[in-house]
């Protein structure tokens, strides 16, 4: 484990709550999107994407930290982002043009709600990881003071 080592975990933590950030809104801006992708001759509404996140664990040296400490971090990596696999909802609209024979709209399965619990969640998990980093980096400030 490095002094820095801290700091790349933050650091790690801060892009992909970032990127959670960026596919949370990108929902959002969606949300009434009802030609979101061309499959088959059809349009297809918007589907809800997510940010799957795992442990990074992909340096010889941070497998070597690992078994040599059990508590040791890695940090964190976006491992993908999915497609959200719940049913779109139908929206009784006749004057719509993607209105089918019925006159119901197939609208995307993005949840405003939901979304901005997700969004306020990868808000404040950001906002502390920048807490523990500026920490960190005042300690290693303080730990330079040392030899004045």
């Amino acid at each position: 484990m490095t002094i820095f080592h801290g700091l790349n975990n933050s650091a790690s933590a801060l892009t992909a709550q970032r990127l959670r950030m960026d596919v949370i809104s990108s929902n959002m801006a969606n949300v009434d999107t009802t030609r979101g992708e061309y499959v088959n001759g059809e349009w297809q509404p918007y589907k809800r994407k997510m940010v799957v996140t795992q442990e990074n664990e992909g340096q010889f040296t941070n497998l070597l930290n690992k078994a040599m400490d059990k508590n040791a971090g890695n940090g964190v990596k976006v491992a993908r982002i999915v497609e959200d696999n719940t049913p779109t909802k139908l929206v009784f609209n006749p004057e719509h043009p993607d209105a089918n024979d019925e006159g119901f709209v197939e609208m995307p399965n993005v949840d405003p709600l939901k979304e901005m619990v997700d969004l306020i969640s990868a808000t404040r998990s950001y906002e502390a990881n920048v807490t523990v980093f500026n920490a960190s980096k005042g300690l290693l400030m303080k730990s330079l003071e040392i030899g004045k």
